[in-house]
């Protein structure tokens, strides 16, 4: 192999992913966004916010909106268990934000090589898919996902 080949290949760029699943399908998400996950707690309703947000919990001293994967994604209303878990986001424009899913299952590493690309434009909040041996990991497009927060 030339020492070309061999530069891209150690250049190659990795990044870590926490694998949620929502429903029967698992989702990464880049950590470098990724603050806390939080186990299951009580989350308080508010009036008028938008449907996929489900209301705001207290972290810390700290008042973080709550919204619901399923319900933004148009998966149906979320089925609370003992692995639901609640994924703290810090994002630079919509602040802190955490984002209900199904259950946490590892963080897995991915370069560039192993995410395709080319999905569909209309599926907006994925930017590409993750293959890990068998298995199809769609990585969420964060600032799709968690776009306006409006739970005044």
């Amino acid at each position: 192999m030339s020492d070309a080949k061999e530069l891209d290949m150690v250049e190659e760029e990795r990044v870590q992913y926490i694998v949620v699943k929502i429903g029967d399908e698992q989702y990464g998400i880049d950590i470098s966004f990724i603050d806390n996950i939080v186990r299951m707690q009580r989350i308080t309703r508010v009036p008028k916010a938008a449907s996929h947000y489900v209301g705001i919990i207290n972290i810390r001293g700290e008042v973080v909106p709550v919204m619901s994967a399923r319900l933004k994604m148009g998966l149906g209303d979320d089925e609370i268990t003992k692995q639901s878990r609640i994924i703290i986001l810090k994002l630079e424009l919509q602040g802190t934000v955490g984002v209900l899913v199904d259950e946490v299952k590892e963080v897995l590493t991915l370069g560039e090589t192993d995410i395709d690309r080319n999905v569909k434009k209309s599926d907006t909040y994925i930017n590409g898919i993750g293959k890990k041996g068998d298995e199809l990991i769609s990585i969420f497009e964060i600032s799709a996902l968690v776009d306006e927060i409006d739970i005044s």
